[in-house]
C-alpha cells in the first residue's frame, strides 16, 4: 500500500501564518477531503502538496521518500498526479490525441503498449465514441472524463483534485462522484479540496477540516458532522448529508 504523508506543513504570506503545522495522510484506494471555510488555508495547504507553492516548514513523503523539494512535474513522475479546476485538455487535439500525448512521455512503453493503454483508457472512462472529437467540442462531463484519462495515462498512485465540483450542474456532480469512485476502485488514493462540502463528504472515506490555518478535526464524514466545533465555525447546526 502506498502512502502520501504531509507532516508539519506551514506557510507565511507577508508575515501572516496562513498554514500552521498541518499534517495529513492519504493511502492507496482512499478518498480524503481537505475542507474548511474561506480563508482557512486549505487551498494553500493543497497547493503545497501539489507542488505549486513551496512550504516554509514541514515535509512531504511518498512511500517514505522525501519529495518536499521536488517540483510538481517530478512529483507527477513519481506517482502524484494533479487535476486542476480549470480545463486542462488540449482544445485543438482529439480525445485520443490528448491521451496519446501523455502516453508518449513514457519512454518505457513501445508503440504497441501505448496503443493498448489508449484503448483501455478510452474504454474505462466511457469515451471511446468521442475518441475523434476535438477537446473544444466536448461537454463538461466528457471533458472531465478525458482529463482523468490523461491523468491515468501516467499510472499515478495518487491524484489530487482541485475543486472538481465547482460550477457543474447536478447531473455532472453525480458523474464526477462516479469517476472518483472509479479512481478508488483502481487503487488510487484521492485527495480533494472543494468548497462544495456536501458533495465532497458524500464520497470521502475521511476528511480533514481546516480552520484558521490549522486542522480543527479529522475523521470519517460521520465523525466530522458530529463535531460541535466544525458545526460552529463551518457547517452550521442545520447541515446534513
Amino acid at each position: 500500500m502506498s502512502k502520501l504523508i504531509a507532516t508539519g506543513l506551514s506557510k507565511d504570506f507577508k508575515g501572516r501564518k496562513v498554514v500552521r503545522d498541518v499534517s495529513l495522510e492519504v493511502n492507496s484506494g482512499e478518498v480524503v477531503g481537505l475542507l474548511g471555510p474561506n480563508g482557512a488555508g486549505k487551498t494553500t495547504c493543497f497547493y503545497m502538496i501539489v507542488g505549486l507553492i513551496g512550504a516554509d516548514a514541514g515535509r512531504l513523503t511518498l512511500d517514505e521518500k522525501n519529495i518536499t523539494a521536488q517540483p510538481m512535474h517530478r512529483r507527477a513522475r513519481l506517482g502524484v498526479g494533479y487535476l486542476p479546476q480549470e480545463p486542462s485538455i488540449f482544445r485543438k487535439l482529439t480525445v485520443e490525441q490528448n491521451i496519446m500525448a501523455i502516453l508518449e512521455t513514457r519512454p518505457e512503453l513501445n508503440g504497441e503498449q501505448r496503443q493498448h493503454q489508449l484503448e483501455q483508457l478510452l474504454q474505462d472512462l466511457h469515451i471511446t465514441e468521442r475518441r475523434h472529437t476535438l477537446g473544444i467540442s466536448l461537454s463538461g462531463g466528457e471533458r472531465r472524463r478525458a482529463e482523468i484519462a490523461r491523468a491515468l495515462a501516467t499510472e499515478p498512485a495518487f491524484i489530487l483534485l482541485d475543486e472538481p465540483f465547482a460550477g457543474v450542474d447536478p447531473i455532472s456532480v453525480i458523474e464526477i462522484q462516479h469517476l472518483i469512485r472509479h479512481l478508488q476502485e483502481r487503487g488510487i488514493g484521492v485527495l480533494i479540496t472543494d468548497h462544495n462540502v456536501r458533495e465532497t463528504l458524500k464520497i470521502c472515506d475521511r476528511a480533514y477540516i481546516l480552520s484558521e490555518g490549522t486542522i480543527l478535526t479529522a475523521g470519517t464524514p460521520t465523525e466530522v458532522l458530529a463535531n460541535d466545533d466544525v458545526r460552529r465555525v463551518y457547517l452550521g447546526d442545520d447541515f446534513s448529508l
